[in-house]
């Protein structure tokens, strides 16, 4: 296969230097990246405060995310978290003697758990769906569990582990002909696979940028469907929460329209230079042709890996998984410095080495990275 990205290649210098395959867990910087966060700094230094400028900037983070999952700009709100994200959502919820249901598989980050979790003292009754053996969930399990009582179904759309992908739009339809919200964590999805809210019908999405979205830690997007929105009172709120922020009154809590009523306090505007940027490039290029690369290489992923009898944690069926293909082995944190220092980024989590690959990655990559982690396994 020809390399298809040639160009937006040499946007990521660091990839003369190394090969950077743990989008799971960072992304490498891109020079558009690189220029935003300067643009930052030059106009704080300039200007020493140029909030109108910076507040235009969070909104441009915000129509660049709608525009990658198909949503309304107002329909997206701006968080420091998906963590922060999720415990708006649950706070904004009330957990009824009739719906107080939630469900959600055990294979999804542990913080999206938690939050749930946290809100037993609410009257939540959670329960975690066991994954197989092979760290996938069963749709009958979804359909076993999910009943008249529940309140909401907690999705991951990509699994952290090893990259186990679902299907949103038949889960979306399962939860809702039972009355269930559908809240979707998107974190290790959004930027890699094609995400189209309104086809698949979610109510809550959530994805922070430091993943594949290619920008950095400390911001996070939430799309709330604009019908549902203006139905909730969230517990967690600030000054940008309000319809008119810049009125300063301390004795009204007034809700604004849609889902920025889920926006809190300042927002992070750093972090949305950097995200923007990001962003912005995934959807110049376009995330349905990223998504179709990633498989190719997802594809020869497994299939090296096969070759050299590694064991695969990841599902073999592509048309299962994202971008993400986990590798088993023993003592992963010391396999990942161990190729570190050979110029080859990962990321280990748990037993696996996970590799990660986004579009400015090549098959040559792949092939040089599973030959190494063959080769360690040999040598250590």
């Amino acid at each position: 296969m020809n390399y298809p990205f040639k160009e937006q290649r040499k946007l990521f210098p660091t990839l003369t230097k190394t090969i950077h395959l743990s989008s799971c867990s960072q992304s490498a910087i891109s020079l558009p990246v690189k220029d935003a966060i300067n643009h930052y700094l030059e106009s704080w230094t300039e200007y020493g405060m140029d909030w109108m400028g910076w507040m235009e900037r969070v909104q441009d983070a915000k129509n660049e995310f709608a525009a990658l999952i198909n949503a309304e700009p107002d329909e997206i709100a701006v968080l420091s978290s998906v963590s922060d994200a999720a415990s708006a959502f649950a706070g904004a919820l009330s957990f009824t003697a009739e719906r107080n249901k939630v469900v959600t598989p055990d294979i999804d980050f542990p913080c999206i758990g938690h939050v749930w979790l946290s809100h037993e003292r609410r009257n939540a009754q959670v329960t975690f769906l066991p994954a197989e053996e092979d760290q996938t969930i069963l749709f009958e399990s979804y359909e076993k569990a999910i009943d008249s009582q529940t309140l909401v179904t907690s999705i991951p759309h990509v699994s952290y582990y090893n990259g186990f992908k679902q299907n949103l739009k038949s889960l979306s339809s399962l939860a809702h002909s039972k009355g269930s919200y559908v809240f979707v964590d998107a974190y290790q999805s959004a930027g890699s696979v094609s995400i189209d809210v309104k086809d698949s019908n979610v109510d809550v999405l959530v994805a922070g940028a430091q993943k594949f979205l290619l920008g950095v830690p400390g911001i996070a997007f939430m799309y709330v469907k604009k019908e549902l929105a203006n139905q909730l009172e969230p517990l967690t709120t600030g000054w940008f929460s309000r319809k008119n922020p810049f009125a300063f009154t301390n004795q009204v809590l007034d809700y604004a329209d849609g889902t920025g009523r889920f926006d809190t306090g300042t927002p992070p505007m750093i972090n949305a230079y950097a995200s923007h940027a990001g962003i912005a490039l995934l959807n110049d290029i376009g995330v349905k042709r990223i998504e179709t690369y990633l498989e190719h290489l997802s594809k020869l992923c497994l299939e090296t890996a096969q070759k050299h009898r590694l064991e695969i944690a990841s599902p073999i069926d592509i048309a299962q998984k994202g971008s993400t293909t986990a590798i088993r082995v023993k003592n992963a944190v010391y396999l990942e410095g161990h190729l570190k220092s050979q110029g080859i980024i990962v990321s280990a989590r748990n037993d696996v080495l996970r590799i990660a690959p986004h579009f400015y990655n090549t098959e040559e990559e792949i092939v040089q990275t599973i030959e190494a982690i063959a080769h360690a396994l040999i040598t250590k």
